[in-house]
């Protein structure tokens, strides 16, 4: 057996701080078309999101180092230990992990970075009362007045999950080109 552990917002969109967009409903029904195409020597985990365990939905944009002022590490270590748990249990021949390109969590080799003394915190519970369209224009706003950044390092969970899983297959999708991501995926798994 084979185990794919994946991120779950990328099977469904709506896990996604702010809500799905377009770039979220594409790449879940892509990646469910995928998985359809497994065969029988694979099985998929998704683990719970890290986000939403903390937090809850829908929430506000945050940095890598907001999370990590907010207790996302504490939270990362419980995920990481249920997915070592199946790991030990299930023993699978081969591992794929499937991360989120500039997620502060779940982005594999790029998460997103801004400073954290700069933040308003208050707007993580200011998100649970907008509707979407609100939503998806604060979180613009807060994204550009918080100069997010795009930086070269994996996100909280996928950190810890490196670390402990060396010997595991990392992968990083990237929303913003669905296609070169669905490539290189059906590369990995052989599909």
């Amino acid at each position: 057996m084979n185990l794919l552990i994946i991120a779950p917002c990328l099977l469904s969109p709506f896990y996604v701080y702010r809500g799905a967009k377009e770039k979220e409903y594409e790449t879940a029904r892509r990646l469910r078309k995928l998985l359809g195409e497994l065969g029988e020597e694979w099985q998929i985990l998704a683990y719970p999101c890290p986000e939403f365990e903390l937090i809850g939905w829908p929430r506000a944009p945050a940095s890598r180092e907001v999370y990590e002022r907010l207790g996302m590490r504490e939270r990362a270590k419980v995920i990481a230990d249920f997915i070592g748990r199946v790991l030990s249990e299930e023993k699978p021949e081969k591992v794929v992990f499937l991360g989120v390109k500039g997620s502060p969590t779940c982005g594999v080799f790029h998460t997103s970075s801004s400073d954290p003394d700069g933040y308003p915190y208050g707007a993580m519970g200011e998100f649970f009362y907008l509707g979407k369209e609100e939503r998806l224009k604060r979180a613009k706003e807060l994204v550009r007045e918080q100069e997010f950044r795009l930086v070269k390092m994996p996100g909280i969970l996928f950190e810890i999950l490196m670390a402990r899983f060396p010997e595991g297959t990392y992968i990083e999708f990237d929303k913003d080109d669905v296609e070169e991501s669905i490539r290189m995926l059906k590369k990995i798994l052989r599909v």
